[in-house]
């Protein structure tokens, strides 16, 4: 059976009141602006035509290292500083809502998390100037910082949409050892699984 359509008639406010209630669960303090730009890249990103591109007659994700590639390469800084700001929001939408397809992929969620909060801290520092450039300067630091943090706040999100189900208790081990998640961590003492700080210690990039 398919999963039931969840339907919304305004879809920022979806994502304003969604967004809201897992920050505050996840205790999560985010600037209004930076709210405000996380609103905003889910709310472009539900259309596919946003998140996906056409290579070969298929929509598909352009591969992160392939992004930074492009713009590393750019031409111009502004079209630099595209590329690595669609590369930083690209990371937060598919480790926020898609890392349950993870699992079977050679790439996984702390590759998203190194590569989006990166982006971000690259932008945070050379988007200076006009008074709107340092206010997105403060939007990309903020995001850089608590990008592990955005990522649950988002993984919440996308679990609230879904059917309940338990989750993997392995999956959530690996998750809590590869991004030390507070979410993932909750997520296994609920099922009566301490972690142990110490193995994450050795499992660290």
């Amino acid at each position: 059976m398919s999963d039931p359509v969840l339907k919304v008639a305004n879809l920022t406010e979806f994502f304003r009141e969604a967004l809201h209630g897992a920050a505050r669960h996840q205790r999560l303090a985010l600037e209004d602006h930076t709210e405000h730009y996380v609103v905003n890249l889910l709310t472009s990103f539900a259309r596919a035509d946003a998140l996906f591109e056409r290579s070969g007659g298929r929509l598909r994700v352009q591969p992160l290292a392939l992004q930074l590639a492009a713009a590393v390469e750019a031409s111009t800084p502004s079209e630099r500083n595209r590329g690595l700001q669609r590369l930083g929001d690209v990371s937060l939408f598919v480790a926020g809502f898609l890392a349950r397809g993870f699992p079977h992929r050679l790439v996984d969620v702390d590759y998203h998390i190194a590569m989006g909060g990166a982006a971000y801290g690259y932008l945070a520092d050379v988007d200076q100037g006009s008074r709107s450039r340092r206010v997105f300067a403060g939007v990309f630091r903020e995001l850089a910082s608590k990008f592990r943090d955005l990522v649950d706040a988002l993984n919440e999100i996308a679990d609230g949409a879904r059917v309940p189900g338990d989750d993997d208790p392995l999956r959530l081990y690996e998750l809590w050892l590869k991004t030390g998640s507070r979410r993932a961590e909750a997520g296994l003492r609920t099922q009566g699984i301490s972690p142990v700080p110490a193995a994450r210690t050795r499992f660290q990039h």
